[in-house]
């Protein structure tokens, strides 16, 4: 096993990530940003590295300063956790270089299935399907126009190497594709320093749902099942649940083997994410896959009885699985609490926590790194907690949400708890009726 874990990221990840090294008996290093000094993850890791001022770009993004933390530290391996530099094949080849381990994906794997272009390139070719789009990246405008009138429209630009609703536009019709174009490269370019594109068709008011996989080193792949993530504003998920509401079983485990097909496809190596697009008829397209652990995998733990991030180390330290699949356990819904204003086009809400109350009670599970006077910096992801709740069946599980709003109070910031609020209230929510669209239709936000 390893001798001293570092945690290459911040936030309630961080936080995750420390705990279960602790249960493993693992020492943990934190680094952090100067505007991070009082964060919890600082606070709860065995030794603690400042790598930079508040800019990601000068931080926690900065690869030399996070590798002198490890060296200095005698940390032999690193957790990228999600974002920052977890998805990032070159990080990945310059921990082995530095004979620290990566947690996560081998670099080939990452490039493989990270660039979305070619991972479905890859999915097509062992028979999932997907998506009918570009091959490949987009050159120029002109070959986008062509594409798009190949394909029909509606089309979806979007960013080879993206993720999180960065670089994606829709285009209805030929006479928005070249300001989409720029618009979307451009982003791409600022978001992850590779402007390449690719376009697919658009598939109206889809379901997003996802399958999360682990695969170690002895050739074993495992599913755990979907996570439905279609409550989204702008491509960013706020609530995710498993079972989805919508899917049969015959889809579910069908979806399933496609995501195994893929992974066992580019010999995979730790935690994963197969996501899809599903149609109205239970049609299920390969969108991407997410080489890292997500936000969003309380979820499956949940319901599954699994530890996702005891799993990842295991694996990255040449162990086997220990947490085989075994079926779902009731129902798992997790609410994304981002300091943001709803009331507002969700416009960003960083500042002092003036009082905080974490609801609590059986099936209520709070990931956070938020406390009562911390002040959330504007520098990054305006996410400060994750509620997770677990019920005997969806029904249940809605209720002991609703309950659960009810205990959770946060002052002197604008937070997503009132949009939690009108989602739990509305009828076609409470039914499963819902798709990626269900904000922009049903939920009254100026």
């Amino acid at each position: 096993m390893f001798k001293k874990i570092l945690i290459a990221n911040r936030g309630e990840i961080a936080l995750r990530i420390i705990r279960t090294c602790k249960e493993l008996g693992i020492p943990t290093v934190a680094v952090y940003s100067e505007i991070d000094r009082d964060s919890l993850h600082v606070v709860f890791a065995d030794e603690a590295v400042c790598i930079g001022p508040a800019p990601s770009n000068q931080s926690y993004l900065k690869v030399p300063s996070i590798l002198s933390a490890a060296q200095i530290t005698g940390a032999d391996a690193i957790h990228p956790g999600y974002g920052f530099l977890a998805e990032n094949a070159e990080f990945s080849e310059i921990c082995a270089d530095s004979n620290i381990k990566f947690i996560g994906p081998s670099p080939d794997s990452i490039r493989k299935m990270g660039d979305k272009a070619f991972a479905k390139e890859t999915m097509r070719k062992v028979g999932v399907p997907v998506v009918p789009g570009s091959e490949g990246v987009i050159n120029d405008i002109e070959e986008a126009k062509q594409m798009a009138s190949k394909i029909g429209y509606p089309v979806m630009l979007k960013a080879s190497a993206g993720g999180g609703g960065k670089g994606m536009r829709i285009v209805m019709e030929e006479s928005e594709i070249e300001k989409a174009f720029q618009t979307a490269g451009n982003e791409a370019g600022a978001a992850f320093s590779n402007s390449d594109l690719y376009i697919e068709k658009y598939v109206e008011n889809p379901r997003h749902i996802e399958i999360q996989v682990l695969c170690d080193q002895h050739g074993n792949f495992y599913q755990y099942g979907e996570r439905d993530c279609s409550i989204q504003r702008r491509h960013q998920k706020l609530i995710e649940e498993s079972p989805s509401p919508f899917i049969t079983n015959a889809v579910r485990t069908k979806m399933g083997e496609a995501a195994l097909l893929g992974v066992r496809s580019v010999n995979y190596e730790g935690a994963g994410t197969i996501e899809f697009l599903v149609d109205k008829h239970q049609n299920f397209y390969f969108i991407e896959m997410n080489t890292r652990i997500q936000v969003e995998h309380p979820v499956t733990e949940m319901v599954r009885n699994i530890d996702l991030i005891k799993n990842q180390i295991l694996i990255a330290a040449g162990r086997e699985i220990e947490d085989k699949p075994l079926d779902p356990r009731g129902h798992a819904i997790e609410f994304r609490i981002n300091a943001e204003d709803p009331d507002h086009n969700f416009r960003p809400s960083p500042g002092r926590i003036e009082y905080l109350h974490f609801p609590g009670g059986f099936g209520v599970r709070i990931d956070s790194h938020a406390y009562n006077d911390y002040v959330i910096p504007p520098n990054y992801d305006s996410l400060i907690a994750k509620m997770i709740i677990w019920g005997t069946d969806r029904k249940h599980a809605l209720a002991r949400a609703r309950r659960a709003f009810e205990e959770f109070q946060i002052e002197g910031i604008k937070t997503t708890i009132p949009f939690h609020k009108k989602v739990l209230e509305n009828e076609k929510f409470i039914n499963g009726d819902f798709d990626t669209s269900f904000i922009d239709k049903h939920i009254n936000i100026n």
